[in-house]
């Protein structure tokens, strides 16, 4: 009579959990053993799919006899002479009358389950899928991959991809009391594709998760981890990293690029980033800007998030090409002298099912409380700050960006929804500390570890926070309350300044505060004065169409607010784009309208302005290099409400000036007195009404000092001050 087929309730308790999924600790069942009876071997194996299985040694070819079925999937073949263990393959013929020849995994317990100290600072080191050599023997080796994920609430996981049809029954993992799950599976060769299969406590199948360590992951809608090799880049920037500071003292002016819309390929595809390498880096030199900051490169599968909602934070994305094709973007900028910035997300993550979300069932990684854990406006999840494991998680990918791609700085995003419990949250919507305040002093003490773990390990990258709050000390390395971070952006300084360069040039005597109010508190912070992305998007038009005016009105504008904003003391970023004009509100659907440039003067001579800005701008230390010493920065003019100028000077260590004049009204100023610290030929080096810049061409070109005291300086000059322009002045010192 034909065997009757078991089903899983039938099965042996062992056979049923593997069938199941649901058991944890495979090796105390598969793989060789000593026999049952005290003596000899045992192999047993697990293959639900198998007709039959034969077992072959492996340094022989032999075949050592074919095994006995258990139970559907379950097999066993013994070996009650043998004493000592040996390697052997599995040859598999499956249902379907193909055959498969492969190592059996189980056999490798001993080199799998091995507990080694693992490093929590550099966990991508430890975790995800390493792909291995395990030797064998002296002479040959096993090539593979170690599957490692940190699950500590799961009651089962399985690697799961297209080495083994997505079958989570094939390969369950071992866990271990260290919340890691491992196995290592020969054979599984770069370019494959996998995921975790997962039951949380109560037995439950969870969605499929791809890798939080995996270094790539395939595109939507496969959202596979994708198994790599160690890199083999050859980095050729060791002389741009020994060189290299946190730019207090130095120039320091960013270009923020996002990659994908920054220029299109040909077929309004994606350019690769060894394309834009060979493009970007160019335009950066000729522009002269000193670093780009790429909006967050992290995996992320909504590409209209622009970044912010990454799932695969050690992973760059995969829309550009590999992780080695980043590293050869970054060391082309490096060998061009232009430092790499990255936009870094730890403040939130989305609810994506393959993601981070509660990732074993339970809220490893976010806090379990809705009023900590979710993000109202964002709607995603907040890391839980106070957990060992988050924080070295977090920690541990700021590093790799550091240490694996040479990146010169992080910009922590959103770091104001970090530092307050109440942010967006409504009277009852959040719970106060410990203290009985609003400050989240779990997250304050993961941003100071965090600055203080970087600035040890990498002494020479920068720490910015995009922080909008009053927060005192954000960057103020050094300071005891301090969160350590090296720059601040100035939101206060770009708010106010974009809302007075909006207006209509007639009602700017009325706000002239707006301008100047931010010399109260530029010394408070060591600031960046940005014009970020978020003010180019959501219906705000660009930098360039907030201006008043026609079209010569408008850029007079524009390049009047550059050239003052360039004077002013603090580094300068800058959203690509703005640097010519964009009309069109930013779309990353869409590359920059590049073809502006070939449409009239304006948007030319705009580009022209700002490369001649940066080369000024690097030129002159009074420009940089006291941007963060009151005695680099003085006033001069703070009170011409009525013609709406404004007028300051910047000091060099060594007492070299730039004076700093700001015309905000479309009238010619004849004849305009303005004291000067120094007596001598002052020279106008820049002016944005200059004709090469698309202006009416009001210069000044060398002006003589007068004697008598005048604005508290011991000389003056007398100029003609352009409309709606900007203009610097320096003298040559005895």
């Amino acid at each position: 009579m034909p065997k009757k087929k078991l089903m899983d309730a039938e099965l042996p308790p062992v056979t049923q959990s593997l069938s199941q999924v649901m058991h944890a600790s495979p090796f105390s069942i598969l793989g060789i053993h000593p026999g049952q009876s005290g003596s000899g071997l045992t192999i047993r194996a697990w293959h639900p799919d198998a007709e039959c299985i034969e077992v072959v040694q492996e340094s022989t070819g032999k075949s050592l006899g074919r095994m006995n079925r258990l139970a559907n999937g379950l097999f066993e073949l013994s070996f009650p002479q043998r004493k000592k263990v040996f390697y052997y393959l599995l040859n598999i013929t499956l249902k379907d009358g193909t055959e498969e020849l492969r190592f059996d995994p189980y056999q490798f317990g001993e080199y799998t389950l091995c507990q080694q100290d693992i490093d929590p600072l550099h966990l991508y080191r430890h975790l995800g899928a390493l792909k291995v050599e395990h030797a064998i023997t002296r002479q040959r080796s096993v090539s593979g991959v170690l599957f490692k994920v940190y699950a500590p609430h799961a009651r089962s996981v399985s690697v799961i991809g297209d080495f083994n049809r997505w079958d989570g029954r094939c390969h369950p993992m071992a866990s271990a009391d260290d919340g890691i799950w491992r196995l290592f599976v020969p054979g599984v060769a770069e370019g494959a594709l996998y995921k975790y299969e997962l039951h949380d406590q109560n037995g439950q199948l969870l969605p499929e998760k791809t890798d939080p360590f995996g270094h790539k992951v395939e595109q939507w809608p496969g959202l596979a981890s994708i198994v790599q090799t160690e890199s083999t880049f050859t980095w050729s920037d060791s002389q741009w990293l020994n060189k290299r500071q946190l730019n207090h003292n130095k120039p320091m002016s960013v270009y923020e690029v996002h990659l994908g819309s920054w220029k299109k390929s040909n077929d309004d595809g994606f350019k690769n980033y060894r394309e834009l390498a060979d493009e970007l880096i160019p335009y950066i030199r000729k522009t002269g800007f000193t670093h780009i900051e790429l909006l967050p490169i992290s995996e992320h599968p909504l590409y209209e998030s622009w970044g912010y909602q990454p799932v695969g934070l050690f992973a760059p994305t995969s829309r550009y090409g590999t992780p080695d094709d980043f590293r050869y973007l970054v060391d082309q900028c490096h060998q061009h002298n232009i430092g790499v910035i990255l936009d870094w997300v730890p403040a939130h993550f989305p609810q994506d099912e393959h993601g981070l979300f509660r990732f074993d069932g339970t809220a490893i990684y976010e806090y379990e409380d809705p009023q900590r854990g979710w993000h109202p406006d964002w709607k995603s999840c907040i890391y839980n700050y106070g957990s060992p494991w988050v924080q070295d998680f977090l920690i541990s990918n700021a590093l790799y960006w550091l240490d694996e791609f040479h990146i010169d700085g992080l910009r922590v995003d959103a770091v104001a929804s970090m530092l307050y419990l109440d942010y967006s949250r409504k009277q009852g919507e959040w719970t106060p500390n410990h203290l009985g305040g609003n400050e989240h002093l779990e997250a304050v003490a993961f941003l100071q570890r965090l600055t203080a773990e970087v600035h040890r390990l990498h002494p020479h990258c920068m720490m910015i926070a995009e922080e909008s709050t009053s927060w005192p000390c954000v960057s103020r390395p050094g300071h005891p309350q301090s969160l350590g971070f090296d720059y601040k952006w100035n939101m206060g300084w770009m708010h106010d300044s974009l809302a007075y360069m909006k207006r209509d040039p007639i009602y700017r005597q009325h706000h002239h505060h707006e301008m100047t109010f931010s010399m109260v508190y530029a010394y408070n912070e060591n600031f960046v004065l940005s014009l970020s992305h978020d003010e180019v998007v959501h219906g705000k038009g660009t930098i360039l169409t907030r201006m008043p005016g026609d079209d010569w009105q408008r850029f007079a504008n524009l390049r009047a607010y550059y050239g003052f904003m360039f004077g002013h003391p603090g580094k300068k970023l800058m959203f690509m784009g703005s640097e010519f004009g964009v009309t069109n509100e930013w779309n990353p659907a869409e590359s920059l309208n590049w073809n502006l440039l070939e449409q009239g003067p304006y948007h030319q001579g705009m580009l022209a302005m700002i490369s001649e800005l940066n080369t000024l701008y690097q030129r002159y230390p009074a420009l940089h290099e006291l941007d963060f010493d009151r005695n680099g920065f003085r006033w001069l003019i703070l009170d011409d409400h009525g013609q709406s100028v404004f007028a300051f000077y910047r000091t060099d260590s060594a007492g070299k000036t730039i004076v700093v004049i700001s015309n905000m009204t479309p009238f010619v100023r004849h004849d305009y007195t303005i004291g000067v610290p120094a007596s001598g030929q002052w020279q106008e080096i820049f002016n944005s009404d200059d004709q090469r810049f698309g202006g009416s061409h009001i210069v000044n070109g060398t002006v003589s000092t007068r004697p008598g005291e005048w604005h508290n300086q011991p000389q003056s000059i007398s100029l003609t001050l352009p409309p709606l322009a900007t203009i610097m002045l320096t003298v040559d010192w005895e």
